[in-house]
């Protein structure tokens, strides 16, 4: 078979699936000094967009998660009402549209949006009021996105099963899942075995950080006692990969993840820069890829990363000599993976992303 080579312009024409995207990750940073200036928030470290793109982005050696996450008291103090909500999430989806992404699960923590008085409820509401106006701004341009919401729970508080009562509310609403977000180390998904269990009574739908900023452990706990459908990011399962004479023996729970097909929400550029990975270079998304585990590229942070997913195929495609038949696996992957009906899913897949892909072969062969 004639493999097809991908250029930045075909990368962006190309159908693409994000599963793991966070609102307040994802501002324009134009949009973070216009809410700041008509709140008078006057915490931020400069007023010039250029500048303060640049500062968001955590590409400092042996930055760690927690540095990673310094950004985002930022970014939440201008998203507590509901016109500032309804603003960046509407801003997300158009973003996202421009990119080529045809479908997205962008997730927030509501717990993060009630300092000025608004409830959880409202909160969600406000998000997918905002989702639904820029989907609709989107196609008037030309560029038609489904964008859906996971409710994430912060780990290190206590309010998840409440969070998870809210998700399971809104099911038939825009929320398609549930998911527990912030620091991993000393906070195991474990701690929140109500919230999991409740979802899974609900028959609904559920991914969980682990194995980001710490190992195996957390992995383990997510996919045998939290029964996770999906990992935020995963990479930590290389640690159950041994290389032994050219060959890569997988442990127990790496083959457990492979043979049931958990897909792996991995996030390169963002693992970079949060200590998760060492380089691009020397990330495991090539070799978790070619072992055929069930690969998802990402974006996680947009802003504190400074990329797009369009980018991010870029940057991996020339780390590791990925084509367009590769972007297309990928792709299909994020589809088959996504919290979203099966009919709607197969439709997706089989009247949007193999015909887009056929056709930029297509063209490319002329």
């Amino acid at each position: 078979m004639v493999r097809t080579a991908i250029t930045p312009e075909l990368i962006k024409r190309a159908p693409k699936v994000l599963l793991h995207e966070h609102l307040d990750g994802g501002l324009r940073p134009q949009t973070v000094i216009d809410l700041s200036r008509d709140i008078k928030y006057d915490g931020l470290p400069t007023n010039d967009p250029d500048d303060l793109a640049r500062w968001f982005i955590v590409d400092t050696p042996g930055s760690d998660l927690v540095r990673y996450l310094e950004g985002f008291a930022h970014t939440t103090a201008v998203m507590q009402t509901r016109d500032q909500l309804q603003r960046v999430a509407a801003e997300s989806a158009i973003d996202l549209a421009r990119d080529g992404v045809v479908y997205a699960e962008v997730r927030f923590a509501p717990e993060l949006h009630m300092k000025s008085g608004l409830a959880l409820d409202q909160v969600v509401r406000a998000v997918l009021d905002g989702f639904a106006q820029g989907t609709k701004e989107a196609q008037r341009e030309g560029h038609d996105i489904t964008v859906r919401a996971i409710l994430s729970a912060m780990r290190q508080a206590m309010m998840s099963e409440t969070i998870a009562e809210l998700a399971v509310s809104f099911r038939d609403q825009g929320v398609c899942g549930f998911d527990i977000a912030g620091p991993e180390d000393g906070f195991p998904p474990t701690k929140h075995l109500r919230a999991f269990h409740l979802i899974q009574r609900e028959d609904f739908h559920m991914t969980i950080h682990a194995g980001e900023d710490f190992g195996l452990p957390s992995i383990w706990e997510a996919v045998q006692f939290c029964n996770a459908e999906r990992l935020g990011h995963g990479v930590r399962i290389v640690d159950d990969i041994t290389h032994v004479d050219g060959h890569h023996l997988l442990g127990r729970l790496a083959n457990f993840v492979r043979d049931r097909r958990i897909p792996l929400e991995v996030c390169p550029t963002s693992n970079v820069h949060t200590g998760a990975a060492a380089s691009i270079a020397t990330h495991p998304i090539d070799l978790l890829r070619r072992l055929r585990f069930r690969v998802t590229l990402n974006t996680d942070n947009r802003l504190m990363s400074g990329i797009t997913l369009s980018s991010e195929f870029e940057t991996c495609a020339n780390a590791f000599g990925w084509d367009l038949e590769d972007m297309e696996w990928l792709t299909l992957n994020a589809a088959k993976s996504a919290f979203y009906p099966f009919d709607e899913r197969l439709a997706m897949i089989n009247t949007v992303i193999k015909p887009g892909y056929a056709t930029l072969r297509s063209s490319e062969a002329k």
